[in-house]
């Protein structure tokens, strides 16, 4: 993996967000030449100049809606991680406008500031609410990755690859509920949970870098990465919190929000039918190119489509001991617990 970064120049949008950070702790141990911050967040960039004190990272204040600037920082880079996004799906219902702007037409002004650049490679951060979207945030993500795909066969003679990622819910990410409920816990107060049925995909930090960094290395252009991925549910992870924090506090139901599932997909069915198991991961091919599979993707040779229906969240949870372990693992329990907001 370190020869695909070694003595390249990597912008990441988004770059001073929870991911970006994430991906930039990684990438300076792999010998960069230089790592580009992209970003509109001043204070943002103010606590990233603090956290990485290092003369190979370069701070880019900017937006991705605006498509002269975005070309400026694309330019002389080697490898593009494009995450940035409006990502609040509750906000996101009463701001939708604001959410194509950044969400659509920021994806447009990445992709084509990339091809210009010459680019070598670009990387889609997308999410599992892409997958059979029922909300605005999911519906612009869907279209982030339809729009990857169809620039990589519309690119005309650019060698640009333009892959995608997709995952679920990353256990220390900004706004993740694992601190809520623990301040909550503490406090004895009730937990506000929308529905007791509800089931979600995690993913730690490392795990979602490891995916990103598979894309760069493997992607040939119009797929989308997922990982193998354990899901739980959210009344066993308040349980598995309360018994680490105090058993004081109750749940309380208040029903679904806007646009919120109560389970989630990474792989719906029709995706199933050109979705591979790949290293550990799995990858979703695109309906665009009909090369056979095996021209595309020699290590794919012999091999047929995943066995499930769907990768749905509801059939795939853990129980209680594994939550702790993947907790425990991600430093979420216990004294000394570093997950954070």
């Amino acid at each position: 993996m370190e020869d695909i970064f070694k003595g390249k120049t990597v912008l990441i949008t988004g770059g001073t967000g929870f991911l970006g950070k994430s991906i930039t702790k990684r990438l300076l141990e792999l010998e960069p030449h230089a790592i580009r911050l992209f970003s509109n967040s001043e204070v943002e960039h103010f606590q990233a100049q603090k956290l990485f004190q290092d003369d190979r990272i370069r701070h880019f204040f900017g937006d991705v809606r605006d498509f002269e600037r975005l070309k400026q920082a694309c330019k002389g880079a080697d490898i593009v991680i494009h995450a940035a996004a409006m990502k609040r799906i509750d906000l996101i219902e009463y701001n939708v406008m604001d959410a194509i702007k950044t969400n659509v037409v920021g994806t447009m002004n990445t992709v084509q500031a990339c091809l210009e650049n010459k680019v070598e490679k670009a990387v889609f951060v997308s999410t599992d609410k892409a997958c059979s979207p029922i909300n605005s945030y999911g519906a612009t993500k869907m279209l982030g990755e339809r729009i990857f795909i169809e620039s990589n066969y519309s690119k005309g003679p650019s060698k640009t690859v333009l892959t995608s990622v997709r995952y679920g819910n990353v256990i220390e990410s900004t706004g993740s509920v694992i601190p809520f409920f623990i301040e909550k816990i503490q406090k004895g107060q009730n937990i506000p949970l929308t529905d007791k049925r509800m089931s979600r995909f995690i993913i730690t930090p490392d795990r979602a870098v490891d995916l990103v960094f598979t894309a760069v290395k493997n992607g040939i252009g119009g797929e989308v990465f997922v990982p193998k991925l354990k899901a739980l549910k959210v009344v066993d992870l308040i349980d598995v919190l309360r018994e680490q924090y105090g058993r004081g506090a109750g749940i309380e139901e208040i029903g679904i929000r806007p646009g919120e599932k109560i389970h989630e997909e990474l792989v719906n069915a029709d995706e199933a039918t050109r979705c591979y198991e790949m290293n550990g991961d799995y990858v979703v091919l695109n309906q665009i190119d009909d090369t056979p599979v095996e021209k595309r993707y020699p290590f794919l040779k012999g091999k047929r489509p995943v066995d499930f229906a769907s990768y749905c969240s509801r059939d795939f949870v853990v129980g209680k001991e594994e939550i702790k372990r993947i907790l425990g693992e991600a430093g979420c329990l216990g004294k000394g617990a570093t997950c954070e907001i």
